[in-house]
């Protein structure tokens, strides 16, 4: 009994509610439907957690304390010295060419801004710095706190490790996907992942002079791959293979895209960003959680077909 298509599994979900299936609906399947429906949500949940749980958030600063504090000791030394240097270098070099880069004194595309651009752009690109600083301080340690605060989140559901089944097929015609693609090929072969990661901020970075429309931007083309990296921990508990995971990707185009989107647009923010890629691991615990939910009820209705 495996349908094809979101619009069809959800569709399948609700007649099932009213025919009596033999296999029927968990009712904590039942509550997640809606959350299920608006992947985003997961972030806000993730927020939420993170912030209101102690078991998530005293493990997290206890490991990444001693590393924020001497980042941030760092960073202000570095703001404090080069932030006018840096703010006169945008205003030659940008602000007089705004037929390149739309910037001027106070205007955006010729739009009156309530503030200077050159002092935003400066404000931004110091704050983006500070963030590579904390982020070196914090190097290792700041990814042990993600990795306990989605192994927390998984735990604090109370599933046992079977809970986690191979992956099930929910399409009846899965669609065709290239898991060989041209960006796949750059990144691990030619270029390497850490100059593939900086070439692609590079090229980014231009857009995050704008006001309000950088960071939407860059969040939008980091969206997919940051979806994909934090449910990284799930494919790998479900032993995926990169076929399925592709595939499954593929079939849940959109919603790991507007997740992803959400996540990297909090991930983006100067500074706080920090925080944020932290309970993002715990929204996509939980979000994984749901989705499994989901292949244990497909699971069972195909079990049910076969006999």
């Amino acid at each position: 009994m495996s349908v094809n298509g979101p619009e069809a599994q959800d569709a399948l979900l609700a007649s099932a509610a009213t025919s009596q299936p033999v296999t029927p609906i968990p009712e904590s399947l039942r509550r997640a439907t809606t959350r299920l429906q608006f992947p985003p949500s997961y972030v806000v949940v993730g927020v939420y957690r993170l912030f209101t749980d102690k078991l998530l958030y005293v493990p997290a600063w206890q490991k990444c304390h001693h590393g924020v504090q001497r980042g941030a000791i760092a960073g202000l030394i570095w703001a404090v010295v080069t932030f006018s240097l840096q703010r006169q270098f945008i205003k030659l070099f940008l602000s007089n060419s705004p037929r390149v880069t739309g910037l001027s004194h106070d205007t955006v595309f010729g739009y009156q801004v309530p503030f200077s651009v050159t002092t935003y752009a400066a404000v931004l690109l110091v704050g983006r710095q500070i963030t590579w600083i904390l982020r070196f301080f914090l190097a290792k340690n700041i990814r042990i706190a993600r990795e306990r605060a989605w192994d927390q989140t998984v735990a604090s559901r109370g599933k046992s490790a079977d809970f986690w089944i191979p992956y099930v097929e929910e399409w009846q015609h899965p669609p065709r996907v290239v898991v060989d693609t041209w960006t796949g090929r750059m990144q691990k072969q030619t270029l390497g992942f850490a100059v593939f990661f900086a070439l692609k901020n590079l090229l980014l970075l231009p857009f995050n002079f704008y006001p309000g429309i950088g960071i939407l931007v860059s969040a939008w083309f980091k969206g997919l791959g940051t979806a994909h990296r934090l449910h990284r921990q799930y494919f790998a508990t479900k032993k995926m293979t990169p076929e399925q995971i592709a595939v499954f990707m593929e079939e849940r185009k959109w919603d790991y895209r507007t997740f992803g989107f959400t996540a990297a647009l909090l991930e983006g923010l100067p500074i706080i960003g920090l925080v944020f890629s932290v309970s993002n691991r715990v929204g996509a615990a939980m979000w994984a959680h749901d989705l499994e939910k989901r292949q244990h009820y497909m699971l069972s209705l195909q079990t049910e077909k076969e006999k």
